[in-house]
């Protein structure tokens, strides 16, 4: 039987040792907490799954929370205009009272959010009641050289810490050598519906150009079913404020100011909300970064990256927790099939690449969301307000973002692609 080790227990360290241990593996899986310490801990992270992530899920019979999470059946898009102006240069002291654009799109299949403390936990103890092997331990650099003489492969999918340094950056791959948003998440009870869709739930995407970017989603939380208001802010802009506060109320007064300021009809389905538990906040900033798949130990032994450890985008584009799950599919295939070959430095890299080939088109994507768009993207924005195929097609594009290469990059693919829509309306 093959012995595989698995260092950190979120989306896909986990998703990645149930699969392995349903195939007959030896796994062991190192987590520096418990499923008791995670389950009472702070929130670690936004997530809304799409369709493709959840059914590996499913795949797995690991969709647990399905029937308890709330549908999420569209993606919503509004753009803020300060006093009616489309240009957002104007003072923000005059308020940002109006959206020039406004739409949803449904989704081809719904999409769901767990908060990970949930689901990290459960999965956790799921695994350990299957006889999994696992070690509660924070690994060092030490530890693995050790490991990678005792086990046939060792993944890391730790995404912090001492170990990521074993991945050098990729430059060729990583246009940001600084974070590019401030990010800053409350979790609440009491959020109100938007009333341009009350009978289903969707993730609303506000922008405020120049400012930053506010995402709404349901989710299922500790306490049952709750909200995420998720401020994306510009460093060094109004938004970026939350670096030092520490008091979860003062995090949340700060949101809804926030709220009021840049997007009154948010702010007036959340007037009367609340946290969700005293742990339910988070802030930080990262640069997105692409990594060198495989790292080299000091003993001479090699470990395989996985998922954000080696591929980090900003979360606006909702990508990170389904990137991790593609992630933990495809290396779940890639060491099936392998057999009993060994796990040597060439089959790591064929397996990032095997990756990278969904990879590149979630960084593409979330990189040129970061910039300032271009012209023929707020067209294309813009028109999706008119068009519902457009808003459908942007909207699925969260589940499958290859998709954007046909429509949404280059000028000319994105006119005639706007062109022919129309033609069909208007038939």
């Amino acid at each position: 039987m093959r012995k595989i080790l698995i260092v950190g227990a979120g989306q896909s360290g986990l998703q990645l040792a149930l699969g392995l241990q349903s195939k007959g593996y030896e796994v062991t899986l190192m987590s520096n907490r418990t499923s008791d310490e995670i389950r009472a801990g702070k929130v670690m992270s936004t997530q809304c799954m799409f369709h493709t992530a959840l059914q590996h899920e499913r795949d797995l019979r690991l969709n647990f929370w399905e029937s308890q999470a709330p549908r999420i059946e569209g993606v919503g898009v509004s753009v803020a205009a300060p006093d009616g102006s489309p240009s957002s240069q104007q003072s923000s002291s005059r308020g940002y009272p109006t959206r020039p654009v406004d739409w949803v799109g449904k989704l081809d299949g719904y999409a769901q959010s767990v908060d990970q403390r949930v689901k990290m936990a459960g999965w956790m103890d799921t695994f350990a009641q299957r006889g999994g092997q696992l070690v509660i331990h924070g690994a060092a650099v030490s530890d693995l050289d050790f490991f990678a003489r005792t086990y046939d492969l060792v993944l890391v999918s730790a995404g912090k810490g001492e170990l990521v340094q074993l991945f050098g950056r990729d430059a060729s791959r990583s246009p940001y050598e600084t974070p590019q948003r401030a990010l800053a998440v409350a979790y609440v009870h009491g959020m109100g519906p938007r009333p341009e869709h009350p009978d289903f739930d969707a993730v609303r995407c506000n922008l405020v150009p120049g400012v930053g970017e506010l995402f709404v989603m349901p989710t299922l939380t500790t306490s049952g079913r709750a909200d995420i208001l998720f401020w994306e802010g510009i460093p060094g802009g109004p938004i970026d404020a939350f670096k030092g506060i520490k008091d979860p109320s003062e995090h949340l007064s700060l949101t809804l100011e926030l709220l009021e300021k840049f997007l009154p009809w948010e702010y007036a389905r959340a007037t009367n909300v609340e946290l969700t538990d005293a742990g339910g906040t988070l802030t930080g900033r990262y640069a997105p970064t692409v990594r060198n798949p495989i790292g080299r130990l000091p003993g001479g032994g090699a470990v395989l990256g996985v998922a954000d450890v080696v591929v980090a985008n900003d979360p606006i584009t909702g990508q990170g927790s389904n990137s991790a799950s593609k992630c933990a599919a495809s290396y779940l295939d890639s060491i099936v099939s392998h057999g009993e070959a060994d796990f040597d430095e060439t089959w790591m890299q064929r397996t990032f690449d095997r990756y990278w080939d969904t990879a590149q088109h979630v960084t593409k994507w979330t990189n040129a969301m970061l910039g300032v768009p271009p012209e023929h993207v707020l067209n294309l924005i813009g028109a999706a307000g008119q068009l519902p195929p457009v808003a459908k097609r942007f909207a699925n594009g969260f589940n499958d973002p290859a998709d954007f290469e046909d429509f949404f990059y280059e000028p000319e693919k994105t006119n005639a692609y706007l062109a022919s829509v129309a033609e069909s309306a208007s038939a």
